[in-house]
């Protein structure tokens, strides 16, 4: 262990280093050494004085009595139930919305701050040249310039909805020191000194929207992985790494062919399904909508020249830059996606509808998601809200929830909507063949606490921003395979180079920052279809349910139409073939309404087999979630049990393993050949009832064998850089090798076929199980492996322990697991650590919308020791749902706080 003044100094260094690097300074290295030896003891000291009582409680808002709120036109009500979750009720939708902003910024200031530095690409404002590379990243994409042009193109109501929201954060934080707003600022001082705390805008309310739409981007890794495998592995070996989708026996969400049979409402009458409004503008003419390809059955092939492979170290350098964005934005992984799923009166203990839907995203904290609930005193055209659910702290409305007459859900879709593009440049020009454009460049300036500001050089071509250089490699790998494209006239000068463009959906303004409010408001399936057409990033499943016993489902978003590039590989931007060929039409986007079995399962699985539908991309997931909820439901319907909303929860916590069922009977079947360690862990496994328990020793090591297979027979013979990180694909992939026991992934040096391999990881993830948990078996648990540590999106990794301590909480022990419907994901090229998780839980009753039941991953409150910081976490973790008080009397009743805005 470190002495005391050795780890004062390798703390104080870190924190430096976080909050603040050294500039440069002509200082010699023994005095600076020094310096930070003394600064490491007094950041100690302050920080142990900042978790004194005042200034710990000093951001606590008030939240009970009367509070003078200028802009209102009439007194707001805002009663907080024990949860302290928020219910707001005003005369006008002009009130609601200012109120929202002035209760957001009360719990959650510093994150929505913090927020609005990272979509900018100002973190280094805060934290110094640490977060020069993001900023850079996150500028080259643009996201704010992208959120200023949607803000200018919003209707006048949703602006004047946005306008109001920036006036009542900024009405809580006028006149409010940085320590006053949170204790976040307060730390950060110590190293900064005092930071200028800026007025909310409308921007910074949209720009989250282009956060979010990254954090669901689909398949950019994948698409990078592919790249790179592909490069060293034969045809046979990616088909088996990336094996088709087994539609024989895992559900699609149409569950048949769209269309096939006209939509009735449940009184037996058929449904106009245009929707109404304003024409989507995205509609594209019969020659465009066709242009490169076909768009249903198979998608076209990825092109195979050698142009479209840049080499690895370009690719995993841009892989390396994307991990290495802020926590709170998350690591893209097959785990990130959802469940949700809706089931017709038909089959429900009420008669009527239940939807419940839990978004798997990266764990932070606080939750990413805000309860809140958005009342009128009374519904009018003027002030059309009674909803209630889940919201984004610094955007206006509810995300995910119910009205007074519709619920909904959202997950991941996994349509491609983003493609790395080959881009060739010669003289300071973008080659096309339909025409050289010049490459655009802007430059931009970074500042950076405590140093001078930085000018950066930010590239784009029509294809988007240029992401990543390609060196010399690239055009010696051309030279070397193609003769430099020598059938191209324009082909060979010196000067020519290449880079790497990401193309995205999401970088081109769209419209839905207008689409939450339309979707808050929607009473019946085709306002809701309406507000569905405004969804156009990121591309989402909606579930659908409403108080007349009706279900649906739709797919918004902008979807591109593709060319003769399929989206798996890069593509070359100097070929227009391969461009995007426009958008596919919303009406042509796959839609269900009150289908015949009276249910509709999402799960990040195909939305339908194919040739049943347009072409949305490849990212799906490979659909053992939706299995197993398909299953659940289908079996109570097969026994005649109406389900209940506690069937719903008892569904969300399911932790069965999908991979037991396959590799346990393979695994007892190995000979031990006396192998003490090998008999054991076959008694182990045959005890173990393939469930992904906490307390399970069985789950413990099952999960560390899946790991060892993965590692000693996929990773080994992958090049460096790339791994399996687990879940539904690789459960698929090692399942398909099981059942081929001479495969050449089985061989390695001194082990011959599938039997042999297994064996050998039998015995090493028994001996690493050991290391782990102990010798004693009976003292195994998976959840000790398996722990959440819900760490403070800003602070939470200073690699400062008292910094850490002040900000996160756990770790807690979590069932679950990759591939599981209670997807608490992990990562099997790191470790055992929860990554992912479901980051809420909801389930609806249609009949009795005050016997619905919800919970968040953390709590109501930003604030470090607040009561409600962190108070919904140990239910979230034992899979307890807290009632959800709806009604204006359920409300009241549950009330604890309540809070009096007045003009």
């Amino acid at each position: 262990m470190a002495a005391p003044d050795a780890q004062n100094e390798k703390e104080s260094s870190a924190l430096l280093k976080v909050l603040r690097p050294a500039s440069g300074s002509n200082l010699s290295v023994s005095a600076r050494v020094l310096l930070r030896v003394i600064a490491g003891v007094l950041v100690l000291a302050l920080i142990l004085a900042l978790v004194g009582l005042f200034l710990v409680r000093r951001s606590f808002p008030t939240t009970d009595g009367e509070i003078s709120l200028p802009g209102l036109d009439a007194p707001v009500t805002v009663n907080r139930d024990e949860s302290g979750v928020p219910t707001i009720e005003a005369e006008t939708a002009h009130d609601l919305f200012l109120a929202q902003g002035f209760v957001h910024a009360q719990d959650r200031f510093w994150e929505m701050d913090f927020r609005r530095h990272v979509t900018a690409g100002r973190l280094s404002e805060l934290f110094g040249r640490s977060q020069l590379g993001t900023d850079t990243f996150i500028r080259t994409l643009g996201w704010r310039k992208v959120a200023e042009q949607e803000v200018k193109k919003l209707d006048k109501t949703s602006l004047s909805y946005y306008e109001a929201y920036a006036d009542g954060v900024n009405a809580y934080i006028k006149d409010k020191s940085p320590t006053e707003l949170s204790l976040e600022y307060a730390v950060l001082g110590l190293e900064s000194g005092s930071t200028d705390v800026e007025e909310w805008t409308p921007v910074d309310s949209v720009a989250w929207l282009k956060a979010m739409a990254w954090d669901l981007r689909s398949n950019l890794e994948d698409e990078i992985d592919r790249s790179i495998l592909s490069s060293e592995l034969s045809d046979e070996q990616m088909a088996s790494l990336y094996p088709d989708y087994p539609y024989a026996t895992r559900p699609t969400i149409l569950g048949g062919k769209a269309g096939q049979k006209a939509p009735k409402n449940r009184n037996g009458d058929d449904v106009d399904e245009a929707a109404p409004g304003q024409p989507d503008d995205r509609a594209q003419s019969d020659d465009q909508a066709n242009a490169g390809g076909s768009v249903t059955g198979a998608p076209p092939s990825g092109s195979t020249d050698t142009e479209a492979a840049p080499p690895a170290d370009d690719l995993l350098e841009l892989r390396d830059t994307v991990s290495s964005l802020p926590q709170m934005l998350g690591q893209n992984s097959d785990d990130i996606g959802s469940n949700s799923w809706v089931i017709s009166g038909e089959h429900t203990s009420t008669g009527r509808p239940l939807l419940s839907n839990d978004p798997h995203l990266a764990p932070a904290m606080p939750s990413v998601w805000y309860q809140v609930g958005l009342r009128c005193k009374k519904v009018t055209d003027e002030c059309p809200f009674d909803v209630t659910g889940f919201s984004f702290s610094g955007l206006p409305g509810v995300v995910i929830g119910h009205n007074q007459s519709i619920a909904w859900g959202l997950t991941n879709l996994g349509a491609d909507v983003t493609d790395l593009v080959v881009e060739k440049i010669r003289d300071g020009k973008v080659i096309h063949d339909d025409g050289d454009e010049p490459l655009q460049v802007r430059k931009e300036t970074i500042e950076v606490a405590g140093e001078d500001s930085r000018e950066i050089s930010i590239r784009s071509t029509r294809n988007g921003p240029l992401v990543s250089k390609l060196d010399g490699t690239y055009r010696k790998v051309l030279d070397s395979t193609t003769g430099a494209d020598s059938e191209d006239p324009k082909s060979g000068p010196a000067e020519e180079h290449y880079g790497l463009a990401l193309d995205w959906t999401a970088l081109r303004p769209g419209r839905t920052a207008s689409a939450v409010f339309a979707i808050n408001k929607a009473t019946n399936w085709q306002e809701f279809r309406h507000a569905a057409s405004l969804f156009d990033a990121p591309s989402q499943n909606l579930v659908y349910a409403d108080v007349a016993g009706n279900i649906g489902y739709q797919v918004p978003g902008m979807i591109p139409r593709r060319g003769k590039a399929d989206g798996t590989v890069p593509r070359r931007g100097w070929k227009s073939e391969e461009d995007w060929q426009g958008w596919i039409d919303f009406e042509d986007l796959p839609s269900l309404y009150n289908p015949e079995r009276g249910w509709i399962v999402t799960a990040n699985n195909p939305v339908a087999s194919p040739g049943e539908t347009v072409q949305l991309g490849q990212g799906f997931d490979y659909g053992d979630r939706a299995r197993r909820i398909t299953k659940r439901i289908k079996d109570a319907v097969a026994e005649g049990r109406k389900l209940r909303p506690a069937d719903m929860a008892e569904i969300q916590s399911d932790d069965q393993n999908p991979f037991a069922a396959k590799l346990v009977p393979a695994a007892v079947k190995i000979h031990s050949h006396g192998d003490e360690d090998i008999l054991e862990a076959k008694k182990l496994l045959k005890q173990w009832n393939g469930f992904d328990s906490a307390s399970s020793a069985g789950a413990a090591y099952f999960n560390v064998l899946t790991k060892t297979l993965l590692e000693q027979t996929i990773s080994s013979k992958l090049p460096e850089g790339v791994s399996p990180s687990g879940g539904s694909r690789w459960y698929l992939v090692l399942s398909e090798l099981l059942d081929d026991p001479d495969s050449q992934w089985w061989t390695s040096e001194g082990v011959e076929g599938r039997d042999e391999a297994l064996r050998r990881a039998m015995k090493s993830a028994w001996a690493e199980t050991e290391d782990l948990l102990g010798p004693e078996p009976v003292t195994w648990r998976w959840g000790i492996l398996h722990r959440l540590t819900v760490r403070n999106a800003s602070l939470g990794e200073s690699g400062i322990t008292p910094v850490e301590k002040l900000f996160n909480r756990g770790p807690y022990e979590v069932s679950g697991g990759s591939g599981v419907v209670h997807a608490t994901g992990w990562d099997a090229s790191v470790g055992y650590e929860t990554n992912w998780v479901p980051s809420m839980r909801q389930t609806v009753d249609l009949s009795n919308f005050d016997a619905s039941n919800w919970i968040n991953l953390t709590g109501a409150s930003g604030h470090a020791f607040h009561p409600h910081y962190d108070d919904q976490t140990n239910d979230w973790a034992a899979n307890v749902n807290r009632p959800w008080p709806y009604s204006k009397q359920a409300v009241e009743a549950a009330a604890e706080d309540t809070l009096r805005l007045e003009p």
